[in-house]
């Protein structure tokens, strides 16, 4: 995504050699970029587009290893030239980002955001931005679109790869290793870290650089072959590589989707794709006719400060509306990240990189430092935003107020891990999601308060999982292990009672086809062995509630069941109802009204989950009479404290003090001693 294949009008360094221009490869590289912006902006049409990074990545390979091994057979491989390079071709653009990001942050952003944003500043400005956003996934990890500086995940790993690569080289090169074999050697080992950890690790497998780097290794393979192999003449092969390149990335775009175990083997498609179309050469028919074309090469030209600048763009353009903007914000956030990119191709990139002067790639590294210790400052509050009202405290503390699995005990239960308290005789499974987990706290209480009642619980749950089987979540490929798991342990003799709960209200309440604005909500589908019947638009729903009823029938002959119904959900509960007034003016934090209207699709599905409780023997455990009067739900206290930690979640000091509907099935009343 860095490298450019730098245009004749360029200076280079005497101690590196640099492959030839060549245009095709800008085209490339503006299919990469191009297809990023897409999905970024308009994923309903673009699916797939995220894998313009994974043909950014190849591009970079090849480059790189080009001019790492060409130098080395050459006059000699300067370390300091090639670095000094980097710094004056990556540096500048992203400084201007980071600088208008940050300016635009300190004005708009709640103080738990600026905080977020300062660590992110930081992780970007040092190159460990993958490893950021690595630690901070999760369930409860605030949306990708709200991250304004999410896209340096990819930037981080290509610097990695710059840091580690020159040394191996430079070693393998130093005691004569066959470098083909160093090339395959790491790219095998890299790829089947991929293909090993993708199931089980996802987010490991998708941020990690050791399962990233076999990417760039098809680019530096290619270009040891090129190096060391004369390239076949202009003619038929090259057209044909020309355009299967194209045909895959055509593939990789139509067929890959963001719930696919990615990168895993679907990311062969770009990858292989972007190593034909290098191959093919400047001669190639659709590398001539097609990316060699000016339109292509301008863009190719610009696709690094395009790539900073409109991420940035669209996530705040995404936390000023509060929901998705329209598709004319988003088109021209596109349209403003295209000037901006120019001008910073035109008027910063183009001057630092002719920049013969040392003080030039010292200022920049500095300025590199200042973003990492102002990153350091603002996450740690001692530089604070403009909305810095105290009392934006109180919506913090309310977002943070989680405390599954706190208190509860992990143990093994025939190869699947529960969290566990009580040593009551009954033993009760609760099965679900998170909807599930946020009564966890519950248990906790009662195990001090009423610890000879209380049964042997043990929660076996995962985030926005539903207990029902032949549901498939898009997103979520260990969803079916771990829900088929505690299925298995449901149906067995270990348990005499089971809870089955989730955030009914978050699957079966929307039902319409998706748009543009709920398009991200479509992952979930029943499968019945033959077809797929979305939740979103193709009676999955219909299927789901009917496997559940019947799930719920055959264990009700057994055991007690419970059906643990949902609470309200939506955005008028979270703490966030808290803030008043516009980002771009005065915010402050307001009283909350103690109440919020219960949305009739979910009540409609409450009344519908009751009745397939009566009807398979279940007995119902129901947060409504507790949460709601007429219509209306709590959301906040007589006192204005939020009861909710987010817009579905209920917090942990309300469950612990409120939520006695649930004690009938976490409690067995003592029974008296007999009398004398």
């Amino acid at each position: 995504m860095t490298t450019p294949s730098s245009p004749p009008s360029l200076p280079e360094h005497a101690h590196l050699v640099h492959p030839k221009y060549r245009p095709d490869i800008d085209g490339l590289r503006a299919v990469a970029v191009l297809s990023v912006l897409g999905y970024h902006a308009f994923p309903q049409w673009i699916k797939g587009g995220f894998i313009g990074v994974d043909i950014f990545f190849v591009i970079s390979g090849f480059l790189i290893t080009t001019i790492i091994l060409g130098s080395f057979q050459g006059d000699g491989f300067s370390y300091r030239e090639f670095y000094a390079r980097r710094v004056k071709r990556i540096f500048p653009a992203l400084a201007l980002v980071l600088l208008a990001t940050m300016a635009f942050g300190w004005f708009a952003l709640l103080p738990h955001e600026w905080e977020q944003l300062g660590k992110h500043v930081a992780a970007g400005a040092g190159f460990v931005s993958n490893f950021a956003f690595w630690s901070e996934a999760g369930y409860f990890d605030n949306a990708a679109e709200t991250k304004p500086l999410l896209h340096l995940w990819s930037l981080a790993i290509e610097e990695q790869f710059y840091i580690f690569w020159p040394v191996l080289l430079g070693l393998a090169w130093k005691r004569k290793w066959r470098m083909l074999t160093v090339l395959g050697t790491v790219a095998a080992m890299s790829f089947l870290l991929n293909v090993t950890t993708i199931h089980s690790h996802r987010t490991a497998a998708f941020y990690s650089p050791l399962s990233r780097f076999w990417e760039l290794m098809i680019g530096g393979m290619l270009a040891y072959a090129r190096l060391h192999r004369p390239p076949p003449k202009p003619g038929w092969s090259r057209h044909a590589q020309s355009i299967a390149g194209l045909v895959l990335i055509i593939l990789g775009l139509c067929y890959i989707r963001g719930g696919k175990a990615f990168p895993g083997f679907w990311a062969i498609l770009p990858s292989l794709g972007a190593f034909f179309c290098i191959a093919a050469g400047p001669t190639g028919v659709l590398n001539r006719y097609v990316l060699a074309s000016k339109p292509m090469v301008w863009v190719g030209l610009i696709s690094y400060p395009l790539y900073l600048w409109h991420w940035p763009l669209l996530a705040y353009a995404r936390i000023l509306e509060g929901k998705l903007p329209s598709d004319g914000i988003r088109a021209l956030m596109l349209v403003a990240s295209f000037v901006l990119a120019w001008l910073t191709y035109r008027f910063v990139e183009r001057y630092t990189r002719r920049s013969e002067n040392p003080t030039v790639t010292a200022g920049l590294v500095a300025v590199m430092v200042g973003f990492v210790v102002l990153g350091l400052l603002a996450t740690t509050r001692y530089y604070v935003g403009r909305h810095s009202d105290p009392y934006f405290n109180k919506t913090a503390a309310a977002a943070k107020d989680w405390a599954y699995p706190d208190g509860l005990s992990p143990i093994k239960v025939d190869g699947e891990v529960l969290q566990q308290i009580g040593q009551g005789k009954r033993r009760v499974l609760f099965f679900g999601d998170s909807h599930v987990e946020q009564y966890g706290p519950r248990a906790v209480e009662l195990s001090k308060t009423s610890p000879g009642t209380l049964d042997s619980l043990s929660f076996v749950t995962w985030g926005a999982c539903p207990p029902i089987p032949n549901v498939v979540d898009e997103q979520n490929n260990v969803c079916s292990e771990r829900r088929d798991g505690g299925m298995r342990l449901a149906m067995s003799d270990k348990f005499d009672a089971v809870v089955f709960g989730g955030c009914w209200n978050c699957y079966f309440s929307q039902t319409d086809k998706p748009n543009a604005e709920t398009a991200a909500y479509d992952r979930y589908y029943f499968f019945d062995g033959k077809d797929k019947r979305r939740f979103m638009g193709g009676g999955g729903v219909d299927f789901s509630l009917n496997m559940l009823e019947t799930v719920l029938t055959t264990l009700s002959k057994h055991k007690h069941v419970y059906l643990l119904l949902d609470n309200p959900v939506g955005e008028g509960f979270g703490p966030e109802e808290f803030v008043k007034g516009g980002r771009l003016g005065d915010m402050q934090v307001g009283k909350m009204s103690p109440t919020a209207p219960w949305d009739p699709k979910q009540k409609a599905l409450h009344e519908r989950m009751r009745q397939i409780a009566q009807r398979s023997g279940a007995i119902v455990i129901d947060p409504i009479p507790t949460l709601c009067k007429k219509d209306w739900c709590t959301r906040a206290d007589a006192d204005a404290t939020p009861i909710y930690k987010d817009a579905g979640h209920l917090r942990a000091e309300y469950v612990r003090k409120h939520a006695t509907y649930m004690d009938p099935a976490m409690t067995t009343p003592a029974t008296p001693a007999p009398a004398r």
